[in-house]
């Protein structure tokens, strides 16, 4: 039985974030849930997959985020209980569907997780999706701790229920990686059939239907701001004349500075968890008993912008700051240092310098930049397609996925990034624009995800471009999360389909379309320069598994290779590959025979061709 499923009230359980997001969805009666991974938020999506292979839950990894939402939304409209996870720039592809099913509202229940990436631990932004719930006029709740996330979960379905709208619940990295003690509630059962009742001049939004529902979110938001008035989300905690203003984590490190600083009877502070509508008429009661105010928040000015508006229609005068260049960044991530620090400097105090922790008996960690696996695929792939283009001028418009690590040297394929998908769109807009040659790189999933249309536009406008699908078999960097072009009965699990990545292409039209094996170095060469060649859109479908999924998958593992003595230290292997199971042994380049897979590259491309077998025994 999986671990989440434990019932066993009052109980506590050690959780990740995210498993405590996961828990609080099925102590809400969670019917159906849906997803495209994404960190912060993909072991919420793990947990739901595992949980639903046990129960009635139902559970999918959609095609994209809106995808997902639409798939959520019709369940909530159905009546059921909906939950739809992605990380924050997912939301942004599911944002067409947000903002109308704002108007639209739910039957039943619907929550949105929404993970901020503060820092950009895993993300090519980090942008705060506060403004999210401010743009569709939906509520938004934030956790301050791992403890808090699974009742403010329960909280946030009873929410929606009762607004008959869906509900934002917004997370940053630091709560989803967090671990802490969870206290347990009652798992209910669950109601997995609904019925829709048809309503058209409710549902489909088209103007004049449109208009009125407008006017529907309206008197919702008006409704909401009261709720969050009253909601014990919202709570002051300590007294004193100065006022600190905080959410989410950083809560808990304004916790931890007030006590360090010893000021917990000269501050109060007023934590929100109700984000919006932001509780108006209890920020203006606490700035009013208050002669300045700090506002924590990490990320954008979201509710310093919110106090000071208040403040200011109630007529009220007293200093309200937290972003500034003597004050909180917009940038990364907080800690409990920092926050100890600008609150001391604000309130006029000294903060004690912390105390250096003694490493002077521990060895320097090695350095680890990111790297492409040993074994991955796509090596072989950047390898062959740099080869294949020697002497031409080139543009390499790349994707999201663990490919994006192309960029780096020594492979150096990557030269432009905005999104899931832009690969191919921005190639277009290469090709359009200028004289040089343009091979545009995409993941399988990411082509399911976002690709297909940029293709589409390729076909339609008779665009010189080369496409690279680069198909591991997974969606690897997420943790190796099924696509619709994943072969599921590899997994042992039954009823799904399988759409063919060759099969789609060639539907489209596209002149041109080759399939090779990467670690087949030399065909792959060769095939790859005849697609260059052609005229118009061409698309290289390069195919092998994921060197750690087909570890996970129990495939045969070839035999690792070693460097032999014929080898004349030309070192093409590391700075042509830069394959992290080759090593210095003094001048000498050597092989870790337990990282190496035997995809053979190195010893293809091996002038002296010194790179063999190791022997047996």
């Amino acid at each position: 039985m999986h671990r989440l499923l434990t019932d066993m009230p009052g109980s506590q359980m050690l959780m990740l974030g995210n498993e405590a997001i996961v828990r609080g969805a099925l102590e809400a009666g969670v019917a159906v849930a849906t997803t495209y991974p994404g960190t912060p938020s993909s072991e919420i999506s793990l947990n739901c997959f595992q949980i639903s292979r046990e129960t009635d839950l139902y559970f999918q990894y959609s095609t994209n985020e809106k995808v997902a939402m639409e798939v959520a939304a019709a369940a909530a409209n159905a009546g059921l209980r909906s939950l739809c996870v992605m990380k924050h720039v997912g939301l942004n592809v599911a944002a067409d569907a947000l903002m109308t099913l704002a108007y639209v509202g739910v039957t039943g229940a619907m929550v949105i997780v929404t993970a901020d990436d503060p820092a950009m631990f895993s993300s090519q932004n980090e942008q705060d999706n506060r403004y999210y719930a401010k743009l569709s006029g939906l509520p938004m709740l934030e956790p301050g701790s791992v403890a808090e996330a699974l009742p403010m979960m329960v909280e946030a379905f009873a929410l929606s229920e009762r607004l008959g709208e869906p509900v934002l619940f917004r997370t940053t990295t630091r709560i989803n990686h967090s671990t802490a003690p969870v206290t347990l509630g009652t798992l209910p059962e669950r109601r997995t059939r609904g019925d829709f009742h048809k309503d058209p001049f409710r549902y489909v939004t088209v103007p004049a239907v449109s208009r009125r529902l407008h006017v529907r979110l309206l008197e919702n938001i008006a409704r909401a701001a009261e709720i969050s008035d009253a909601s014990p989300l919202n709570a002051v905690t300590g007294s004193g004349p100065w006022g600190v203003i905080c959410n989410g984590v950083s809560f808990g490190y304004v916790q931890d500075a007030v006590a360090d600083l010893g000021l917990a009877e000269r501050v109060r502070i007023l934590r929100v968890g109700f984000s919006h509508p932001l509780p108006e008429r209890r920020i203006i009661d606490f700035v009013a008993a208050c002669e300045k105010v700090l506002v924590v928040e990490e990320g954008e000015p979201y509710l310093e912008e919110g106090a000071r508006a208040a403040a200011q229609a109630a007529g009220l005068t007293v200093p309200i700051q937290g972003k500034g260049p003597a004050l909180f960044s917009r940038l990364y991530e907080f800690d409990p240092a920092l926050v100890r620090r600008r609150l001391a400097a604000y309130f006029g105090l000294t903060a004690p310098a912390s105390a250096a922790v003694d490493i002077s008996d521990l060895p320097e960690l090695p350095q680890r930049p990111p790297n492409l696996c040993a074994g991955c695929s796509h090596r072989a792939t950047f390898y062959a397609v740099k080869k294949a283009v020697e002497g031409l001028e080139t543009i390499f418009p790349t994707d999201i996925g663990c490919y994006t690590l192309g960029f780096l040297p020594p492979l150096s394929m990557g030269d432009f990034l905005i999104c899931m998908g832009s690969s191919i769109g921005t190639a277009c807009g290469f090709a359009q624009s200028t004289d040089k040659k343009v091979v545009a790189f995409i993941g399988d999933s990411t082509f399911f995800h976002s690709g297909i249309a940029g293709l589409v536009n390729a076909m339609f406008n008779n665009h010189d471009i080369t496409v690279v699908i680069l198909d591991n078999g997974t969606t690897a960097m997420t943790g190796h999360q099924p696509h619709p072009g994943v072969d599921m009965k590899a997994l042992n699990l039954e009823g799904y389909g399988r759409v063919s990545i060759e099969a789609v292409v060639r539907a489209l039209g596209v002149g041109h379309v080759s399939v090779i094996r990467p670690f087949k170095v030399q065909k792959s060469i060769e095939a790859i320069r005849e697609a260059v060649a052609y005229k118009g859109v061409s698309v290289v479908i390069s195919q092998e598994l994921c060197a750690l999924y087909a570890k996970s998958l129990k495939r045969k593992r070839g035999k690792p290779f070693q460097v032999s003595d014929r080898c004349r230290n030309h070192r093409d292997c590391i700075n042509q590959l830069g394959c992290p199971a080759f090593f210095l042994d003094g001048e000498r380049v050597r092989i870790d025979a337990d990282l190496c897979v035997g995809c053979a590259v190195c010893a293809q491309i091996c002038p002296e061709h010194a790179i063999v077998p190791v022997r047996e025994g």
